[in-house]
Protein backbone atom coordinates (compact mmCIF):
# COMPACT_ATOMS: atom_id res chain seq x y z
CA UNK A 1 0.00 0.00 0.00
CA UNK A 2 2.65 2.78 0.88
CA UNK A 3 4.41 2.05 -2.58
CA UNK A 4 1.15 2.71 -3.91
CA UNK A 5 1.08 6.08 -2.47
CA UNK A 6 4.69 7.02 -3.07
CA UNK A 7 3.83 6.15 -6.59
CA UNK A 8 0.46 8.27 -6.92
CA UNK A 9 2.29 11.28 -7.74
CA UNK A 10 4.02 10.22 -10.76
CA UNK A 11 1.12 8.62 -11.96
CA UNK A 12 -1.07 11.92 -11.86
CA UNK A 13 1.77 13.23 -13.42
CA UNK A 14 1.64 10.71 -16.18
CA UNK A 15 -2.33 10.70 -16.28
CA UNK A 16 -2.27 14.56 -16.82
CA UNK A 17 0.30 14.27 -19.79
CA UNK A 18 -1.25 11.29 -21.80
CA UNK A 19 -4.47 13.21 -20.85
CA UNK A 20 -3.75 16.21 -23.26
CA UNK A 21 -2.98 13.46 -25.78
CA UNK A 22 -6.76 11.72 -24.80
CA UNK A 23 -7.78 15.42 -25.42
CA UNK A 24 -6.97 14.93 -29.07
CA UNK A 25 -7.95 11.65 -29.35
CA UNK A 26 -11.27 13.40 -28.08
CA UNK A 27 -11.60 15.32 -30.99
CA UNK A 28 -11.26 12.80 -33.81
CA UNK A 29 -13.06 9.85 -31.82
CA UNK A 30 -16.39 12.04 -30.67
CA UNK A 31 -16.41 15.10 -32.57
CA UNK A 32 -15.63 13.99 -35.83
CA UNK A 33 -16.73 10.42 -35.67
CA UNK A 34 -13.28 9.13 -37.00
CA UNK A 35 -10.87 6.46 -35.81
CA UNK A 36 -7.75 7.62 -36.60
CA UNK A 37 -4.70 5.83 -35.47
CA UNK A 38 -2.27 8.20 -36.77
CA UNK A 39 -1.43 9.11 -32.90
CA UNK A 40 0.54 5.97 -32.38
CA UNK A 41 2.93 7.84 -34.45
CA UNK A 42 2.45 11.30 -33.78
CA UNK A 43 3.15 10.75 -29.93
CA UNK A 44 6.53 9.82 -31.02
CA UNK A 45 6.79 12.77 -33.50
CA UNK A 46 6.14 15.26 -31.03
CA UNK A 47 8.57 13.58 -28.15
CA UNK A 48 11.57 13.66 -31.04
CA UNK A 49 11.44 16.54 -32.44
CA UNK A 50 11.19 18.23 -29.17
CA UNK A 51 14.29 16.38 -27.56
CA UNK A 52 16.59 16.73 -31.05
CA UNK A 53 15.67 20.24 -30.83
CA UNK A 54 15.79 21.01 -26.95
CA UNK A 55 19.05 19.06 -26.71
CA UNK A 56 20.62 21.12 -29.34
CA UNK A 57 19.63 24.05 -27.54
CA UNK A 58 16.40 25.51 -29.39
CA UNK A 59 14.36 27.64 -26.43
CA UNK A 60 12.00 25.44 -24.63
CA UNK A 61 8.82 26.81 -26.16
CA UNK A 62 10.28 26.95 -29.33
CA UNK A 63 10.99 23.29 -29.71
CA UNK A 64 7.26 22.70 -28.36
CA UNK A 65 5.98 24.77 -30.69
CA UNK A 66 8.01 22.77 -32.93
CA UNK A 67 6.47 19.77 -31.42
CA UNK A 68 2.96 21.13 -32.08
CA UNK A 69 3.13 21.65 -35.23
CA UNK A 70 5.26 18.51 -36.43
CA UNK A 71 1.82 16.86 -35.20
CA UNK A 72 -0.32 19.02 -37.02
CA UNK A 73 1.55 18.34 -40.32
CA UNK A 74 1.66 14.28 -39.40
CA UNK A 75 -2.53 15.02 -39.05
CA UNK A 76 -2.71 17.21 -42.20
CA UNK A 77 -1.31 14.03 -44.25
CA UNK A 78 -3.62 11.79 -43.16
CA UNK A 79 -7.00 14.05 -43.61
CA UNK A 80 -5.82 14.57 -47.19
CA UNK A 81 -5.07 10.63 -47.63
CA UNK A 82 -8.89 10.31 -46.16
CA UNK A 83 -10.56 13.37 -48.19
CA UNK A 84 -8.43 14.17 -51.25
CA UNK A 85 -7.08 9.86 -51.87
CA UNK A 86 -10.57 8.87 -50.83
CA UNK A 87 -8.76 6.29 -48.36
CA UNK A 88 -10.93 4.89 -45.47
CA UNK A 89 -9.80 7.51 -42.50
CA UNK A 90 -8.94 4.24 -40.14
CA UNK A 91 -6.40 3.00 -43.13
CA UNK A 92 -5.44 6.45 -43.90
CA UNK A 93 -3.91 6.69 -40.49
CA UNK A 94 -2.41 3.25 -40.28
CA UNK A 95 -0.48 4.58 -43.57
CA UNK A 96 0.86 7.75 -41.68
CA UNK A 97 1.65 5.84 -38.68
CA UNK A 98 3.49 3.69 -40.76
CA UNK A 99 5.10 6.20 -42.66
CA UNK A 100 6.35 8.21 -39.46
CA UNK A 101 8.51 5.26 -37.91
CA UNK A 102 10.99 5.48 -40.42
CA UNK A 103 10.43 9.57 -40.27
CA UNK A 104 10.82 9.42 -36.20
CA UNK A 105 13.88 7.42 -36.59
CA UNK A 106 15.39 9.78 -39.04
CA UNK A 107 14.31 12.60 -36.91
CA UNK A 108 16.66 11.04 -34.23
CA UNK A 109 19.46 10.74 -35.67
CA UNK A 110 18.62 6.75 -36.66
CA UNK A 111 18.78 5.79 -32.92
CA UNK A 112 15.89 4.05 -31.06
CA UNK A 113 16.45 5.97 -27.99
CA UNK A 114 17.62 9.69 -27.31
CA UNK A 115 18.16 11.61 -24.16
CA UNK A 116 17.52 14.95 -23.25
CA UNK A 117 21.32 16.35 -23.66
CA UNK A 118 21.59 20.11 -22.91
CA UNK A 119 25.40 21.47 -22.98
CA UNK A 120 23.82 25.22 -21.25
CA UNK A 121 23.26 24.40 -17.99
CA UNK A 122 21.21 27.66 -18.12
CA UNK A 123 18.96 25.99 -20.82
CA UNK A 124 18.61 23.00 -18.72
CA UNK A 125 16.86 24.57 -16.04
CA UNK A 126 14.31 25.60 -18.19
CA UNK A 127 12.48 22.25 -18.64
CA UNK A 128 9.26 22.68 -17.27
CA UNK A 129 8.67 18.92 -16.44
CA UNK A 130 11.32 16.63 -15.47
CA UNK A 131 12.28 13.90 -13.22
CA UNK A 132 14.94 16.31 -11.92
CA UNK A 133 12.13 18.41 -10.79
CA UNK A 134 10.07 16.24 -9.05
CA UNK A 135 13.49 14.61 -6.86
CA UNK A 136 14.52 17.86 -6.51
CA UNK A 137 11.30 19.03 -4.59
CA UNK A 138 11.32 16.59 -2.54
CA UNK A 139 14.80 17.59 -1.87
CA UNK A 140 14.00 21.16 -1.31
CA UNK A 141 16.68 22.05 -4.10
CA UNK A 142 13.62 23.35 -6.59
CA UNK A 143 10.00 25.23 -5.72
CA UNK A 144 6.79 23.53 -5.17
CA UNK A 145 5.40 25.27 -8.20
CA UNK A 146 7.70 23.51 -10.58
CA UNK A 147 6.15 20.27 -9.84
CA UNK A 148 5.00 18.30 -12.96
CA UNK A 149 1.30 17.99 -11.49
CA UNK A 150 0.57 21.61 -11.68
CA UNK A 151 2.86 22.91 -14.46
CA UNK A 152 0.92 20.15 -16.59
CA UNK A 153 -2.26 21.11 -14.85
CA UNK A 154 -2.04 24.43 -16.02
CA UNK A 155 -1.05 23.41 -19.76
CA UNK A 156 -4.34 21.28 -19.47
CA UNK A 157 -6.68 24.23 -18.23
CA UNK A 158 -5.34 26.60 -21.04
CA UNK A 159 -5.88 23.98 -23.45
CA UNK A 160 -9.62 23.41 -22.37
CA UNK A 161 -10.14 27.21 -22.26
CA UNK A 162 -8.32 27.33 -25.68
CA UNK A 163 -10.42 24.40 -27.12
CA UNK A 164 -13.84 25.82 -25.35
CA UNK A 165 -13.54 29.58 -26.88
CA UNK A 166 -12.72 27.76 -30.35
CA UNK A 167 -15.54 25.10 -30.65
CA UNK A 168 -17.21 28.20 -29.88
CA UNK A 169 -16.57 30.20 -33.12
CA UNK A 170 -18.49 29.62 -36.16
CA UNK A 171 -15.44 27.24 -37.90
CA UNK A 172 -15.31 25.37 -34.70
CA UNK A 173 -18.91 25.02 -34.68
CA UNK A 174 -18.65 23.72 -38.33
CA UNK A 175 -16.44 20.57 -37.35
CA UNK A 176 -19.19 20.35 -34.89
CA UNK A 177 -21.72 19.88 -37.04
CA UNK A 178 -19.19 17.93 -39.88
CA UNK A 179 -18.80 15.06 -36.84
CA UNK A 180 -22.79 14.96 -36.20
CA UNK A 181 -24.42 14.96 -39.30
CA UNK A 182 -22.19 15.07 -42.65
CA UNK A 183 -24.65 15.36 -44.95
CA UNK A 184 -26.43 18.28 -43.16
CA UNK A 185 -23.65 19.65 -42.60
CA UNK A 186 -22.58 19.67 -46.60
CA UNK A 187 -26.47 20.81 -46.83
CA UNK A 188 -25.82 23.90 -44.90
CA UNK A 189 -22.71 25.41 -47.37
CA UNK A 190 -19.81 23.35 -44.86
CA UNK A 191 -16.68 22.28 -46.54
CA UNK A 192 -16.62 18.75 -44.39
CA UNK A 193 -13.62 18.00 -46.36
CA UNK A 194 -11.65 21.00 -44.36
CA UNK A 195 -13.24 20.53 -41.42
CA UNK A 196 -12.33 16.73 -41.10
CA UNK A 197 -8.52 17.63 -42.22
CA UNK A 198 -8.27 20.82 -39.76
CA UNK A 199 -9.82 18.39 -37.31
CA UNK A 200 -7.26 15.84 -37.72
CA UNK A 201 -4.12 18.59 -37.56
CA UNK A 202 -5.43 19.76 -34.61
CA UNK A 203 -5.77 16.15 -32.59
CA UNK A 204 -2.39 15.10 -33.77
CA UNK A 205 -1.25 18.58 -32.70
CA UNK A 206 -2.34 18.14 -29.02
CA UNK A 207 -1.00 14.46 -29.11
CA UNK A 208 2.30 15.07 -30.58
CA UNK A 209 2.35 17.98 -27.79
CA UNK A 210 1.65 15.93 -25.01
CA UNK A 211 4.63 13.07 -26.58
CA UNK A 212 6.52 16.39 -26.29
CA UNK A 213 5.32 16.97 -22.37
CA UNK A 214 6.60 13.33 -21.70
CA UNK A 215 9.70 13.39 -23.52
CA UNK A 216 9.93 16.38 -20.59
CA UNK A 217 8.86 14.23 -18.09
CA UNK A 218 11.14 11.15 -18.59
CA UNK A 219 14.20 13.29 -20.05
CA UNK A 220 14.55 10.80 -23.45
CA UNK A 221 12.68 9.95 -26.51
CA UNK A 222 12.03 6.70 -27.46
CA UNK A 223 10.96 5.49 -30.86
CA UNK A 224 8.51 3.05 -29.18
CA UNK A 225 6.78 5.29 -26.96
CA UNK A 226 3.66 6.09 -28.75
CA UNK A 227 3.22 2.31 -29.01
CA UNK A 228 -0.38 1.88 -27.98
CA UNK A 229 -0.97 5.44 -27.35
CA UNK A 230 -4.28 4.89 -28.99
CA UNK A 231 -5.84 2.35 -26.20
CA UNK A 232 -4.77 5.13 -23.41
CA UNK A 233 -6.50 7.53 -25.09
CA UNK A 234 -9.61 5.71 -25.51
CA UNK A 235 -9.35 4.17 -21.91
CA UNK A 236 -9.42 7.85 -21.13
CA UNK A 237 -12.07 9.47 -23.48
CA UNK A 238 -14.45 6.28 -22.26
CA UNK A 239 -13.12 6.50 -18.50
CA UNK A 240 -14.50 9.84 -18.43
CA UNK A 241 -17.72 9.25 -20.11
CA UNK A 242 -18.89 6.49 -17.99
CA UNK A 243 -18.15 8.08 -14.81
CA UNK A 244 -18.78 11.90 -15.81
CA UNK A 245 -21.62 11.76 -18.27
CA UNK A 246 -24.14 12.54 -16.32
CA UNK A 247 -22.22 15.23 -14.09
CA UNK A 248 -20.50 17.71 -16.96
CA UNK A 249 -22.36 18.51 -19.28
CA UNK A 250 -20.85 21.61 -20.49
CA UNK A 251 -18.08 21.36 -23.51
CA UNK A 252 -15.04 22.06 -20.95
CA UNK A 253 -16.42 20.01 -18.33
CA UNK A 254 -16.37 16.97 -20.96
CA UNK A 255 -12.89 17.48 -21.74
CA UNK A 256 -11.81 17.71 -18.01
CA UNK A 257 -13.83 14.49 -17.64
CA UNK A 258 -11.26 12.68 -20.69
CA UNK A 259 -7.85 14.48 -18.69
CA UNK A 260 -9.53 13.09 -15.70
CA UNK A 261 -10.13 9.60 -16.70
CA UNK A 262 -6.08 9.38 -18.01
CA UNK A 263 -5.49 10.06 -14.48
CA UNK A 264 -7.59 7.32 -12.88
CA UNK A 265 -6.60 5.21 -15.93
CA UNK A 266 -2.90 5.59 -14.66
CA UNK A 267 -4.04 5.48 -10.92
CA UNK A 268 -6.08 1.78 -11.65
CA UNK A 269 -2.37 0.84 -13.68
CA UNK A 270 -0.20 1.74 -10.80
CA UNK A 271 -2.66 0.12 -7.98
CA UNK A 272 -2.77 -2.94 -10.09
CA UNK A 273 0.70 -3.48 -10.22
CA UNK A 274 1.75 -2.25 -6.83
CA UNK A 275 -0.46 -3.67 -4.80
CA UNK A 276 -0.46 -7.16 -6.69
CA UNK A 277 3.04 -7.45 -8.10
CA UNK A 278 2.31 -8.97 -11.01
CA UNK A 279 4.99 -8.41 -14.02
CA UNK A 280 5.28 -4.98 -15.88
CA UNK A 281 5.41 -7.22 -19.32
CA UNK A 282 1.67 -7.83 -18.94
CA UNK A 283 0.64 -3.61 -18.70
CA UNK A 284 -0.76 -4.19 -22.42
CA UNK A 285 -3.01 -6.97 -21.42
CA UNK A 286 -4.34 -5.25 -18.02
CA UNK A 287 -4.60 -1.96 -20.13
CA UNK A 288 -6.86 -4.36 -22.78
CA UNK A 289 -9.24 -5.44 -19.86
CA UNK A 290 -9.37 -1.78 -18.17
CA UNK A 291 -10.57 0.07 -21.45
CA UNK A 292 -12.63 -3.44 -22.68
CA UNK A 293 -14.71 -3.21 -18.63
CA UNK A 294 -15.45 0.65 -19.19
CA UNK A 295 -16.45 -0.26 -22.81
CA UNK A 296 -18.96 -3.04 -21.80
CA UNK A 297 -20.41 -0.90 -18.85
CA UNK A 298 -22.73 1.54 -20.66
CA UNK A 299 -24.35 -1.94 -23.09
CA UNK A 300 -24.70 -3.74 -19.66
CA UNK A 301 -26.14 -0.65 -18.11
CA UNK A 302 -28.58 -0.32 -20.88
CA UNK A 303 -29.42 -3.72 -21.82
CA UNK A 304 -29.59 -5.57 -18.56
CA UNK A 305 -30.08 -2.23 -15.64
CA UNK A 306 -32.62 -0.82 -18.13
CA UNK A 307 -34.65 -3.56 -18.54
CA UNK A 308 -34.90 -4.56 -14.95
CA UNK A 309 -36.13 -0.57 -13.98
CA UNK A 310 -38.60 -0.79 -16.79
CA UNK A 311 -39.78 -4.16 -15.32
CA UNK A 312 -40.11 -2.49 -11.77
CA UNK A 313 -42.06 0.28 -13.49
CA UNK A 314 -44.30 -2.02 -15.18
CA UNK A 315 -44.72 -4.04 -12.29
CA UNK A 316 -45.39 -1.06 -9.90
CA UNK A 317 -48.41 0.05 -12.36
Amino acid sequence: MMGFIGALPGAVSQGLIWGIMAIGVYITYKILDIADLTVDGSFCTGGAVFVVLFGAGANLWLALLAALLAGMLAGFVTGLLHTACGIPAILAGILTQLGLWSINLAIMGMKANVAINVIDQANLNRLLVSLRFVQGVAKGDYPAYRHPILVVGLFTAAIIAVLYWFFGTELGASLRATGANPHMARAQGINTSVGKVLGLMLSNGLVALSGALLSQYQSFADSSMGKGAIVIGLAAVIIGEVLFSRVFRNFAMKLLAVSTGAIIYYAVIQAVVSLSGIDTNYLKLISAVIVALFLAVPYWKGRYFAKRTTRGGRSNA
